[in-house]
């Protein structure tokens, strides 16, 4: 059943990217205001193609929640040390499509720019993460070798707060990035781009790009060297897949600001994210 449960947490990881693309695309008003039905019908008829888009997330999100469910209820008749983390990615299964639904009710979605959308999303990513915690968990405990206690368990917690974070301030500066579009600019170009951006005039979701990437460059050092002492003293292939995802993740992350977050780079940026969170869940459990 490690398996099964393994493949749900790929599942997982392609539904939020796709999540990710919805909004990039604009297609978050592809059904209009209604939930859960879709411009007001089960199935739309002759759909345009945001709401092709919208609909087939919401149909991957559900089935996510039947697949969860599942693994649930075989947890549960098992007795499984899985069951009490498949209980919690249960829940948060549950509260992300409730915030789903307050996203779409109260049309924070599409063009929407406003404070309220940048709050909502930013849970919405955070309890992403802790859904996404608990299934990796359950995949581990699925498992039936007996979990050991990784080193710097003081110091990896720390990482996971700050990837929590991190990864919420991300989802900010990708909802400015994606309704307030750039051109790239390298050199002297990228450096006045960015003190235009910080200027008085400009939203603030432009304005607040800068805390991302200042509060994940602290946070990737953070996690590093909690993989790195854990590789020293345990030889851990997730620790030092960690590792070098991190690397990857900052030189992305340079990319990024200088393509002005592209889409396709944004999904990128999102996938090793979510990739290194695995990482992190998997030596604090494990």
């Amino acid at each position: 059943m490690q398996k099964w449960t393994w493949g749900f947490v790929a599942y997982l990881v392609a539904v939020i990217l796709f999540g990710a693309w919805v909004r990039i695309a604009g297609a978050g008003a592809g059904c209009g205001n209604h939930w859960p039905t879709c411009q007001g019908v089960v199935v739309p008829v002759a759909p345009e193609a945001k709401t092709i888009i919208e609909f087939t997330h919401r149909v991957t999100s559900a089935l996510s929640g039947l697949a969860g469910l599942g693994l649930l209820i075989y947890f549960w008749r098992t007795r499984s040390r899985a069951l009490p983390w498949a209980i919690g990615m249960f829940f948060f299964l549950l509260l992300e499509g409730f915030i789903g639904a307050v996203l779409v009710k109260k049309e924070l979605v599409a063009n929407d720019a406003s404070v309220n959308r940048a709050v909502v999303i930013s849970l919405h990513l955070a309890n992403t993460m802790l859904l996404m915690f608990c299934a990796v968990a359950a995949a581990v405990r699925a498992g039936a070798m007996q979990p050991k206690r990784s080193t710097a368990r003081g110091l990896l917690l720390v990482a996971i707060a700050a990837l929590i974070i991190t990864n919420m301030t991300g989802a900010v500066t990708a909802l400015g990035d994606t309704l307030f579009p750039s051109q790239p600019a390298f050199g002297p170009e990228l450096v006045a781009k960015l003190r235009d951006d910080l200027s008085a005039g400009q939203h603030f979701l432009v304005r607040l790009r800068w805390i991302h990437p200042v509060i994940a460059a602290i946070t990737g050092l953070i996690v590093f060297a909690a993989m790195s002492i854990i590789h020293r003293r345990t030889a851990s292939r997730w620790a030092l897949a960690g590792m070098l995802l991190v690397l990857c993740q900052i030189g992305l992350g340079v990319m990024n600001i200088a393509l002005s977050a592209p889409g396709w780079m944004q999904i990128t940026h999102l996938l090793v994210a979510q990739t290194i969170w695995i990482c992190a869940v998997v030596l604090w459990i494990d």
